[in-house]
């Protein structure tokens, strides 16, 4: 079954109950038994729900993956990756990674003794080089949060397999339409499902996918005995943001497109961070590992500093300024202050972002009108 039918089809069945067709919200907390373990497959919610394993089902069929797993939020996949490690085990992840999960691995997780080594894996074979006996994962973003940079997910797995390392990746800028981390080798694929899989703003989760079945088990422990489990009605509303995925995307991608070459050519714009670009610096890599390359893009107005960057954002009427992305409403947000604020300034300084970057989460509004808006503010900022 070929993508665009799967976000439809894929993992699902008629419910058995009446034969719905979208799957039902189970909105209970235990389900009844004949006598103790007699069931109908289901028990306490916390352990599984029919709602959540229909995402779950839906979600695993997209990333061409066997078995996912929904959790209350992004995050809470994180941590559980990382309950798969012991103190002492060592992760080298990306150095512009998305600001919450740089503070769940240095806030918490450094407290539990495990170490964390962020670098520039742009170059893969520099990778090698931070490989120890105690190194058990590689954890990256490609496209990064919020640089774009483009990391090879086949090459990097090779790598990780070859020092049996456990690969994961953060597939939330690139969606399973774009981009299958897992059929380029790595072991785990997570999202934040509240972005591009939910699609519309309006729900907080979190997803796993993988092939392996003894790492399946791991993780599915490690959900029902942590609990960050997914609701039942997060979870409808995730599903149900799915079968629109492709549309959704196919008109993200078009739009960040149109508006990365209108950003490049404007007099006010300094750099724009876009993966379509032939010369960023891992094309190539994005043209051999994505289908499109995303509705995601940041650039720097040419001389800002931070107050100018708060004029230019303020001054947008249909780009909204919040935290998140992944919406059909396109949102502008400043990394230094709002995704990544949880960074020190040295930290970002280091991983190359900016004060004065912007980010957009481009949306699927007609394109002219988001160009207007974006040449308006650019024209009346104080640049």
């Amino acid at each position: 079954m070929r993508f665009n039918s799967k976000v439809i089809h894929g993992g699902q069945e008629p419910d058995k109950a009446y034969g719905a067709v979208m799957p039902p919200i189970y909105q209970t907390s235990t389900f009844a038994q004949t006598s103790p373990g007699n069931h109908r497959g289901f028990q306490y919610s916390r352990s599984a729900n029919p709602t959540r394993t229909a995402l779950e089902n839906a979600m695993a069929s997209i990333e061409n993956g066997n078995y996912g797993l929904a959790f209350a939020s992004g995050l809470a996949a994180i941590d559980a990756v990382l309950k798969l490690l012991n103190p002492g085990d060592e992760v080298i992840s990306t150095n512009d990674l998305y600001g919450g999960s740089y503070r769940l691995f240095k806030k918490i997780f450094e407290n539990y003794g495990i170490v964390f080594h962020f670098m520039d894996m742009e170059e893969v074979s520099l990778v090698q080089d931070q490989i120890n006996e105690r190194t058990k994962m590689i954890w990256l973003e490609t496209p990064t949060n919020p640089l774009m940079n483009i990391i090879d997910i086949e090459a990097v797995s090779q790598l990780a397999t070859a020092n049996g390392l456990l690969l994961a990746v953060d597939n939330t800028f690139a969606t399973p339409y774009l981009q299958k981390p897992l059929d380029l080798g790595a072991d785990i694929v997570m999202h934040s499902a509240t972005k591009y899989l939910g699609g519309h703003s309006d729900v907080v989760l979190g997803a796993l996918v993988v092939k392996d079945e003894e790492l399946a088990k791991r993780l599915y422990f490690i959900q029902n005995a942590s609990g960050a489990v997914s609701g039942p009605m997060d979870s409808f509303l995730v599903l149900r943001g799915i079968k629109t995925l492709h549309v959704r995307m196919q008109r993200h991608c078009e739009n960040a497109e149109a508006i990365a070459h209108f950003l490049r050519k404007h007099p006010k714009v300094d750099t724009v961070y876009w993966p379509g670009f032939e010369e960023h610096p891992n094309h190539d890599i994005a043209k051999k590992q994505m289908v499109n390359f995303g509705g995601m893009l940041s650039f720097v107005p040419k001389g800002s500093d931070y107050k100018v960057t708060l004029q230019f954002v303020e001054r947008l009427k249909i780009f909204t300024l919040a935290e998140s992305l992944g919406g059909v409403e396109s949102l502008v947000g400043h990394p230094a202050s709002m995704s990544h604020g949880s960074m020190s300034k040295q930290e970002r300084d280091k991983a190359g972002i900016a004060d004065a970057l912007i980010r957009l989460s481009v949306g699927i509004e007609d394109v002219d009108d988001l160009i207007e808006d974006l040449s308006q503010a650019l024209d009346e900022s104080l640049i």
